[in-house]
């Protein structure tokens, strides 16, 4: 029998429930509640998709009107990262026994992205979102300039969770800082899928006059294939971010097209080469020269493996030797994206007050508050259900190849012999204290609650 998160009943009563709240009661117990029900219906939207089948949660979202909700928690979460959580983490009498609070907001962003990425995939989906696509447009452009300046500046764009090291001496919230950085880095990828999406099915002027007039888009993603930050590497060997990971490629998969570069050329593909999109964009000298250097990539090899592409390199030879017409200036009614501007507007120069309220009504749980949400989440993250979830069959920590076995303690690592699993250690040794730890004091609540 096929696993299920929820049936579809109790998605609907899900969905119906979803509300907006105010950055003020970010965290608080119905909020906490609501998340819940998103990672539920994240979690069955992907078992749908995956499995070809009736994608019931994207037909209940677009049914009942709760895209532009989506997108509007997922920004209010942005914000709260942005202009909340440092002040809060800069506050001398926050001091938590626990920072599971803070993390399950923190990790609310990447939910809902991931849901996002999952339901627009379909054109309804987008049509749906109203008048929050531009939201959502800039929402991506943000982080695609995030990944593109991470990837110049030879930033590290993630923290690698296999061979990342906490230090014995790092406080919680240090900590919690780093986990923050490390799925930026996987939100900022799903943004990728996102904006492509957008460019697959979006009609709209204001959205495709946001996408190239104001953000310069195109540019944007030139410069994310020139810096490529999914691709890294380390002592000779060439790495790829795949399926939320850092896994070594084999020599002979140098030059194979990750799901991030070919949602990279799709997008380039629809903006340059939609008759829609090409009047709006002007290809001035910059704009030009930027563009052409796709040339360079554009590789019989790439080619190969999306066959589209020959019309955009046919395009972009027709570019380099004509001088194409500015577009014609147009006076229209331009909508512009409110979510984070209202939601901004609306708490200026209240970020302090809402940092020491949150610290005190909120992310400072009582003994019993840990103990229930720590029961709720045993059933929302079943083990059985978060295996079908993975995308493949899973993969050595250590040699990359496919693996059966799995760390006995910590149960979070996977190995095909014996040999990788001693080998890997030094570097999985951290992660599995951390993760056994974590697990056990789960399991101490859950017990001392019965």
């Amino acid at each position: 029998m096929e696993s299920s998160v929820i049936l579809p009943a109790e998605a609907e009563g899900f969905v119906q429930s979803l509300e907006t709240f105010p950055l003020k009661e970010v965290g608080s117990p119905r909020w906490f509640r609501q998340h819940e029900f998103m990672e539920k219906l994240n979690m069955q939207a992907i078992l749908n998709a995956s499995a070809m089948h009736d994608e019931f949660i994207k037909e209940l979202l677009v049914s009942y009107g709760k895209i532009p909700l989506l997108v509007h928690e997922m920004i209010l979460i942005e914000v709260w990262k942005h202009k909340v959580f440092p002040v809060l983490c800069q506050l001398q009498d926050f001091n938590p026994n626990s920072t599971f609070h803070l993390y399950m907001v923190i990790h609310h962003e990447a939910t809902v992205i991931n849901l996002l990425e999952t339901i627009m995939f379909h054109k309804d989906s987008c049509e749906a979102a109203e008048d929050t696509l531009l939201d959502l447009v800039d929402y991506c452009h943000r982080k695609l300039t995030l990944l593109a300046s991470k990837g110049v500046t030879g930033e590290s764009t993630a923290t690698d969770r296999d061979t990342r090291r906490v230090k014995k001496d790092v406080s919680s919230i240090e900590e919690l800082q780093t986990h923050c950085t490390a799925l930026e880095f996987d939100i900022s990828l799903k943004a990728v899928s996102v904006l492509r999406y957008i460019t697959d099915h979006t009609s709209s002027i204001s959205v495709i006059n946001r996408m190239l007039c104001t953000h310069n888009v195109p540019c944007v993603l030139v410069q994310l294939l020139s810096c490529c930050p999914w691709t890294r590497c380390t002592e000779g060997d060439v790495e790829k971010y795949i399926n939320n990971r850092w896994q070594q490629i084999p020599v002979e998969d140098h030059l194979k097209m990750t799901k991030q570069d070919g949602q990279v050329w799709i997008s380039l593909y629809n903006l340059l080469l939609r008759e829609d999109c090409r009047r709006k964009y002007d290809f001035n000298t910059f704009n030009k020269s930027q563009l052409l250097k796709l040339r360079g990539f554009l590789t019989e090899v790439l080619v190969d493996q999306l066959p589209n592409l020959v019309e955009l390199q046919r395009f972009l030879a027709h570019l380099s030797v004509t001088e194409p017409a500015p577009p014609k200036k147009e006076l229209i009614l331009e909508q512009i994206p409110e979510v984070w501007n209202h939601i901004v507007r609306e708490n200026s120069g209240k970020w302090k007050a809402i940092a020491k309220y949150q610290v005190k009504e909120i992310f400072n749980p009582s003994d019993d508050d840990l103990r229930l949400q720590a029961q709720r989440l045993n059933q929302t993250y079943n083990l059985d259900v978060m295996e079908t979830l993975l995308p493949e069959k899973p993969k050595c920590g250590s040699c990359g190849k496919e693996a059966a076995k799995r760390c006995s303690r910590c149960q979070g690592e996977w190995y095909c012999h014996r040999q990788c699993q001693v080998k890997h250690w030094p570097q999985h040794r951290s992660q599995c204290r951390l993760m056994t730890e974590a697990t056990e004091k789960v399991q101490r609540n859950l017990e001392a609650s019965t």
